[in-house]
């Protein structure tokens, strides 16, 4: 009985095996299939927006001198008044302005949170503040702009500005901007500072330090670059924001002279432009170049990152 049930055990186990190597071979070709395709979906999107936004020097033969550094955008004027004007200016530096305001805003009350929630709070203010800054990171940002265009316009236009004054500014986009990006910043943030070895702080406080010293000299410095990466990543966010932004600007095609003037950025450019053109009409091309000049921030904002996480592990 033994010796007729031994080629049937090792013919089970065999039959086991293969089960298990082609179940390897194919939960491998499905990863690596998914991957491929996320891959190709990504450097498709690149090609057909670089194709869109080049055609604008390409097929409408517009500079690229005039189109980064021009002042005046009239891109349906006719050629019997001197033809259209695509001058992108004004909007970079309105995404620019409102996206850095904001950061700066941001940035010190995210650290300050960060470090509250990790060093100093008790167990029941972590439980509290965690759950609120989730809530903030879920709130959609046309609540956001709901809520500026309602309370912070009307607030701003009472008590900052003159006859004729609006409220709608350069000063509601970067209040609205730096309370969405909170979140962001406060999470990777708070991330870092989690990460950090426990020996570290029991050295500071046994060689003499304070709690805030040991915060303020070797905490936050050894976790500076989880901070640095939250807030490249809030500037990120910042910069490609439309909706909110959108409702709370004014959306004039102007230089700020101050944070009450009115202003205008690509994305909201994008936003209201779009629908009006017509697909490879000079217009439109000049839209796509907006939207090339966005993921062309993104590109910049992950090399940031990825500099900065690189330059950290190294030290």
């Amino acid at each position: 009985m033994e010796q007729a049930g031994n080629p049937v055990s090792g013919a089970g186990k065999s039959l086991t095996a293969k089960r298990r190597r082609y179940g390897e071979i194919i939960g491998r070709g499905l990863a690596f299939s998914c991957a491929a395709a996320v891959i190709l979906i990504t450097l498709a999107i690149i090609y057909f927006i670089a194709v869109k936004g080049l055609a604008i020097f390409t097929v409408n033969g517009v500079s690229i001198r005039s189109f980064l550094l021009g002042l005046q955008w009239y891109p349906d004027r006719p050629a019997a008044q001197g033809g259209p004007l695509v001058g992108a200016a004004t909007m970079i530096i309105g995404s620019v302005l409102v996206s850095l305001l904001a950061v700066l805003l941001s940035t010190p009350l995210s650290v300050i949170v960060s470090v509250f929630m990790v060093e100093i709070a008790p167990g029941w203010g972590q439980r509290v503040l965690q759950p609120a800054i989730e809530i903030l990171a879920g709130i959609p940002s046309v609540v956001y702009g709901w809520i500026g265009l309602s309370m912070l316009v009307p607030f701003i236009r009472i008590h900052s500005g003159g006859q004729g004054f609006t409220g709608f500014s350069l000063l509601a986009g970067f209040l609205v901007l730096s309370v969405m990006i909170l979140p962001t910043v406060i999470s990777v943030s708070a991330d870092s500072l989690k990460a950090l070895p426990g020996q570290w702080k029991e050295a500071a406080l046994a060689l003499g330090s304070t709690r805030w010293q040991t915060i303020r000299m070797v905490l936050v410095p050894a976790a500076r670059t989880g901070i640095i990466t939250g807030v490249v990543l809030g500037l990120a966010r910042a910069f490609g924001e439309a909706l909110a932004v959108q409702m709370v600007i004014g959306n004039t095609r102007e230089i700020p002279h101050s944070i009450l003037s009115p202003i205008m950025t690509l994305t909201s450019a994008i936003t209201m432009d779009m629908g009006y053109t017509i697909m490879g009409s000079m217009w439109n091309n000049a839209l796509w170049s907006m939207g090339l000049i966005l993921l062309i921030m993104s590109f910049f904002f992950i090399l940031t990152i990825r500099l900065v996480v690189k330059r950290g592990m190294v030290k």
